[in-house]
């Protein structure tokens, strides 16, 4: 059960002109469940992405940069759900290449046109001829108002879709946003095993929407953590159309900063989506650093609270056992940290005041804070002015489960 996190409804899900997404049940891994997303891309549109930073990064990823830096303009997205096709040597990568030329030819396009993405079962081989034999099901059903479908077509181990929609007036137009993101486990940066895709009708120059994507994942998907494991597939991309006549041709200005805020508000939403959904998650937690040297610090410190198993249990149990949270802020590795000018909060209750124990703190007012499904833990090191905020939620027997389970 996802924490706080209400199902999305197709009707507040807005199409984004010249982006129109369709799918397809291919029996990738499991029968009768959507597993194949193809998405129709104008032509003239831009793209851009990031992706993981794991050395065995998956056949489609290693793909998807080819064709990006080929910039020969991206025309279609395919994405199959059930395996990662990752870690399966040259075989994978001629899988992906084989995806792409199909596609390709169905769409009457070139393959470095476009964009591969597989998520799931590491260490398998792609059955390709059924993902293929799904596509030309998912390009007849394709609709620019298809975004949950999509969203169910991506999932995993996810409890539910996960999708959303901006606007935002830019030059006295209309600019829409829409997205969709996938993830629930083996998540933690950079990036995690989580899958997101952002369509918008600006027209953005190729350098602008790679410094727009690159922005928004530091600041949402390079933000959460649920287990601390870094996955081999992931992939955020950021597409604009140019449909709307407004034009962000420059890294400055008030229209890139408004299009900024927008795509990177829309990306922590999706983000926190994935945490809220996590596996077996109960809380989402807030690990917020402030006063530091520097952001990298911030970071380091905020991961340390957020990867603890023994800070993760506690929050499940409502336990205020915060110990463990000053002892995972002294072992983040930031060698010269005066503990002395540490201090630490739980929502609005003081805990821990110059590194030490608050006087006036009492346990009850603790676990009060604890029983909430969403907690904001402030860690504030009195050593300068930097901050960061990290997302991630808590541990529980249900994780253990699902992953004892997940190829069952």
């Amino acid at each position: 059960m996802a924490v706080n996190l209400p199902l999305p409804r197709a009707e507040d899900l807005k199409p984004v002109a010249g982006f129109e997404l369709g799918w397809a049940e291919a029996g990738i891994r499991k029968a009768n469940r959507k597993d194949v997303l193809v998405a129709r891309v104008a032509e003239g549109s831009t793209a851009a992405g990031v992706f993981t930073r794991n050395r065995f990064c998956a056949a489609p990823v290693q793909v998807c940069r080819e064709h990006l830096a080929a910039g020969k303009g991206i025309r279609a997205i395919v994405v199959n759900t059930g395996n990662a096709n990752a870690g399966t040597g040259e075989p994978g990568l001629a899988n992906a290449r084989a995806t792409c030329e199909a596609l390709a030819k169905a769409l009457g396009i070139a393959p470095e046109q476009v964009l591969p993405f597989s998520t799931g079962v590491i260490l398998e081989p792609l059955p390709v001829d059924r993902l293929v034999a799904g596509l030309p099901a998912a390009i007849a059903n394709a609709r620019a108002d298809n975004w949950l479908a999509a969203a169910e077509s991506i999932m995993t181990t996810d409890t539910q879709p996960k999708a959303a929609s901006r606007t935002v007036q830019i030059d006295g137009k209309t600019v829409t946003l829409s997205g969709i993101s996938k993830g629930a486990g083996m998540i933690r940066p950079n990036m995690a095993t989580m899958l997101g895709f952002i369509a918008m009708d600006a027209a953005v120059a190729q350098p602008v929407l790679q410094a727009l994507v690159s922005y928004a994942a530091d600041h949402s998907f390079n933000s959460i953590t649920i287990d601390g494991d870094t996955s081999t597939n992931d992939s955020f991309v950021l597409v604009a159309t140019g449909k709307a006549g407004v034009a962000v041709e420059r890294a400055d200005g008030a229209a890139f900063e408004a299009l900024r805020e927008a795509v990177t508000s829309l990306a922590q939403e999706l983000a926190q989506m994935i945490v809220r959904d996590g596996e077996g998650a109960t809380k989402l937690m807030t690990i917020r650093v402030e006063g530091g040297a520097n952001v990298a610090e911030c970071r380091q410190i905020a991961y340390a609270v957020a990867h603890s198993p023994l800070v993760k249990t506690a929050f499940y149990a409502s336990d205020p056992n915060l110990g463990r949270i000053l002892a995972a802020v002294g072992y983040a590795g930031v060698d010269d940290l005066d503990v002395d000018r540490v201090n630490l909060w739980l929502d609005d209750v003081w805990v821990a005041r110059d590194g030490g124990r608050h006087p006036e703190y009492r346990e009850e007012d603790g676990q009060r804070v604890m029983k909430q499904a969403e907690i904001t833990v402030r860690i504030a090191l009195g050593r300068g002015d930097a901050s960061a905020t990290v997302w991630t939620c808590d541990l529980s027997h249900d994780y253990v489960s699902i992953n004892a389970d997940y190829r069952s």
